[in-house]
């Protein structure tokens, strides 16, 4: 249907429901709520007071997201949790009602249409996302289309994270619905002593304030889901892994204490985009494309020569320079390292204090990023840098300035005796202008607390080893394909 068609989105949660008046583009016109109840009927009744109140006669579909087990080619529920509206022919029903054509779906299939169409996955065509709320949904998109199996696929809020864990309500123990939802957290609140009104937020602010026990509640809430998000990384190998759901960016937050541990199942985790208007925007695309398409409208498909970079990480005297110039000699790549930027011109102006030499390394990260950006689409770099020592958000910036679609993490590191040692041994090496000999002590605690960015797959490299350049090679050519 042309993009001056409307439908409308509805988007049924165990706390919430939510209705749009949606453009061809996905625009919100309209928007309704009220709140959802156990009840089926109660429910459709709900849905249709909704539906009255935003059609029009340019409305020519329907789209409803419901949480469960959806039959969507069928237009059938045949399960569900919280709201469970298996016994309600819902599609027949709202037919009816409306005249017009109905389209059903999963709640979380709805929503990564949204996002795959107009958020967070608009450039990746294999994502798997995770919807946090009052349970867990799940869904998967391979080559930008939703994957349903033989009708239900994407079911993650049921991975199994503890085979002796609670009884979930699909029957099964241990699913990480029953240890990462937003139920779940509460549950942990509770078991915890803490008050039932304790928000979120207010869990991340003791945490960062030092309190152990919220610290505690965030991480037995954390660790299922990276669990079942490394699971999901095993068997689907996706580009992206989404959080969506009233609960998407928390849990995000709190994975920062649960790391992916298994360097084979590295994967970037991010996000959603458009929050809780996901799921009725994705219902309203899904009404107006039918079905079995991820989204109604146009969304650009993820560059097949996109830039790349291997950013090759470390504190100083880690080793990085060694490993850098090895892949660079076995890939063929071209190597952007910060100190061959900065010693240039240290030499030329005639060194200075460490002030002028931090801001001397701002100005030369800089450099690196723009002559990133200048270099032809489908260009791959090594970049050889301490990213710690400037913000995460300004290397988020300049990759996006570069226009830079993929990167992956070579973590150097040695212990600070083995780093002290090294950094001493080649004082008379550097140019005027770098930190001297009193840097070691800092350099020596720096090691100590020193970690990764983890932004996207990682391979690590304990430079006191003798280095495996056949296994980084081996490994690059694996998460970073000539075809991509």
């Amino acid at each position: 249907m042309p993009n001056t068609s409307m439908a409308i989105g509805i988007d049924i949660g165990g706390t919430n429901l939510r209705a749009a008046r949606i453009s061809g583009t996905g625009e919100i016109l309209k928007r309704v709520s009220e709140k959802s109840a156990p009840d089926p009927e109660l429910v459709l009744g709900r849905i249709a007071d909704m539906v009255r109140l935003l059609d029009t006669s340019d409305v020519k579909a329907v789209g409803v997201g419901v949480p469960g087990r959806v039959d969507a080619r069928r237009g059938v529920i045949l399960s569900g949790g919280y709201v469970n509206l298996a016994s309600v022919a819902l599609a027949q029903r709202l037919e009816d009602m409306t005249g017009k054509p109905v389209v059903i779906d999963n709640d979380c299939n709805m929503a990564l249409a949204a996002e795959m169409a107009l958020g967070a996955g608009r450039r990746h065509a294999n994502v798997v996302m995770f919807t946090i709320g009052t349970g867990i949904g799940g869904a998967l998109a391979q080559n930008r289309r939703i994957t349903r199996g033989s009708a239900t696929a994407g079911q993650l809020g049921h991975v199994t994270v503890d085979v002796n864990g609670e009884v979930c309500a699909c029957g099964r123990r241990g699913c990480v619905e029953t240890m990462s939802s937003g139920s779940a957290l509460g549950r942990h609140i509770a078991r915890a002593g803490l008050g039932a009104d304790i928000s979120v937020d207010q869990l991340f602010a003791r945490a960062a304030a030092g309190d152990l026990q919220a610290r505690g509640i965030l991480d037995v809430w954390a660790r299922p889901l990276r669990a079942a998000i490394d699971t999901a990384v095993a068997v689907l190998d996706p580009e992206l892994v989404l959080l969506g759901g009233g609960l998407g960016r928390a849990a995000h937050k709190a994975l920062a204490c649960a790391p992916a541990q298994a360097p084979w199942y590295q994967c970037p985790v991010e996000p959603a985009r458009l929050g809780d208007d996901a799921g009725v925007i994705g219902a309203g695309l899904q009404a107006l494309a039918g079905p079995d398409t991820v989204a109604a409208i146009s969304s650009p498909a993820r560059p097949k020569r996109a830039r790349r970079a291997v950013l090759v990480n470390g504190i100083p005297a880690s080793g990085k320079s060694t490993v850098s110039r090895g892949i660079a000699e076995r890939m063929g790549w071209p190597l952007l390292a910060l100190d061959t930027i900065k010693n240039p011109f240290l030499e030329v102006l005639g060194g200075g204090d460490r002030e002028f030499n931090r801001t001397l390394g701002r100005a030369s990260y800089q450099a690196i990023w723009s002559v990133v950006g200048e270099a032809p689409p489908g260009t791959s770099f090594i970049v050889d840098a301490w990213f710690g020592f400037q913000p995460r958000q300004l290397l988020e910036d300049h990759l996006r300035k570069a226009g830079v679609e993929q990167t992956v993490e070579i973590w150097c590191h040695a212990p600070g005796e083995v780093l002290a040692e090294r950094y001493g041994a080649r004082l008379d090496q550097r140019p005027a202008g770098h930190p001297g000999a009193t840097y070691i002590p800092e350099l020596i605690e720096l090691a100590k607390r020193a970690e990764p960015l983890r932004r996207g797959p990682l391979f690590d490299v304990d430079t006191t080893k003798p280095i495996d350049f056949d296994d980084i090679t081996a490994w690059l050519r694996a998460v970073m394909p000539s075809d991509a």
